[in-house]
């Protein structure tokens, strides 16, 4: 038995995700003009991701499953929690202050509300029964509901997401999804009303960012400019122009695939999609081979919102979504989303060891 093995680690995840820390560190330690703070600071966030991740690849499937409602309503009642005392900051209400640092509690329903969705439906027949379908539906929209007065738009639908794929990968009936997608084209009208005048702004600017560009359109633009100058081969690591002049805002958070697609060019995207790929491929591998239901539907689902961030945000960037602040899965500066992250790939891995084990 080797190394990996005996923490519970799957060598080919493991190693996927290695790739992209690289990635990481290297890309931002160009955004960053050579400084290194930010890489030096999102390297110590990767040791402790990679310490969260360790710890939680150590905890069997079933005792995740025992524990998945209790996750669910710890992290409901500090999303309350925030509303009542939570710290503010850029005219949003997300963070409980702990002294040290902030805690963004809307992280931790991003790993509850697939847990607690699949082990409810684990335990009742498969496709789920639309009496089984409209409780799932309120243990989803009670948490995003909570997220949206924050407010955090972005993170709500993201939430919102993982429950449904969990729904999805039940076999849940087309003909629902059809009607849930019909009530919701139907409400995006009334939905437009509540939206805050910024979130408005953001959707408009998606369809004609040149309207505004040197206000609302600015990240946008100069972002596409990074993208589209990078050409095949790219201009080389800490030869981005649109960073190095600082036309480029959140260079090391939201618009870092920005710099990356500069600095490497078309060969450099097709790399780091490439990698994406793989950790994607290996995280349905494990939900294919998954030993039960609940382990197959929380793989499942974690791999599907894996592959959402990513695609949200590479769709921000080049501009053929709105801006909602999703940053880069694993390449982008930052804590909570990425020891959340980890922990997503902790659970991923423990499904896959523990099944060996049980198996051998």
């Amino acid at each position: 038995m080797t190394v990996l093995q005996r923490l519970h680690l799957d060598k080919p995840f493991f190693y996927g995700v290695l790739v992209l820390t690289t990635l990481s560190l290297l890309i931002l330690y160009s955004a960053g003009a050579g400084e290194t703070r930010v890489a030096v600071g999102q390297g110590l966030r990767f040791v402790a991701g990679f310490a969260v991740m360790l710890l939680v690849a150590q905890i069997p499937p079933y005792q995740l499953a025992r524990w998945s409602l209790h996750i669910y309503l710890i992290g409901l009642t500090l999303l309350v929690l925030v509303l009542v005392v939570g710290a503010s900051g850029r005219g949003a209400q997300r963070w409980i202050d702990l002294g040290l640092f902030n805690f963004q509690p809307s992280e931790i329903m991003k790993l509850a509300i697939p847990m607690a969705l699949a082990g409810y439906l684990s335990r009742r027949p498969l496709p789920p029964p639309l009496p089984v379908v409209a409780v799932a539906g309120a243990l989803i929209l009670t948490p995003t509901l909570l997220i949206v007065r924050q407010p955090d738009l972005g993170t709500a639908v993201l939430v919102m997401m993982a429950g449904l794929f969990t729904l999805f990968l039940a076999g849940m009936r087309w003909r629902v999804i059809i009607a849930m997608l019909a009530t919701v084209a139907a409400l995006i009208p009334m939905a437009w009303t509540y939206l805050h005048d910024y979130q408005k702004q953001r959707i408009l600017t998606l369809f004609s960012p040149d309207a505004d560009p040197l206000g609302t359109g600015y990240h946008i633009i100069q972002s596409m400019i990074a993208v589209g100058s990078g050409g095949l081969y790219g201009k080389g690591w800490f030869n981005s122009s649109q960073t190095q002049l600082e036309y480029l805002p959140e260079s090391s958070t939201d618009f870092v695939f920005a710099v990356f697609a500069e600095e490497f060019g078309l060969i450099g995207i097709l790399v780091i999609f490439a990698a994406y790929l793989f950790v994607v491929l290996r995280g349905f591998t494990i939900a294919f081979h998954a030993q039960d239901s609940y382990a197959r539907l929380l793989a499942g689902s974690l791999t599907l919102t894996f592959f959402l961030y990513f695609f949200v945000n590479i769709g921000m960037v080049t501009g053929i979504l709105p801006v909602v602040g999703v940053p880069l899965p694993m390449i982008s500066y930052g804590g909570s989303s990425l020891v959340t992250l980890m922990a997503a790939f902790g659970i991923l891995m423990s499904i896959q060891t523990h099944r060996k084990i049980l198996q051998a």
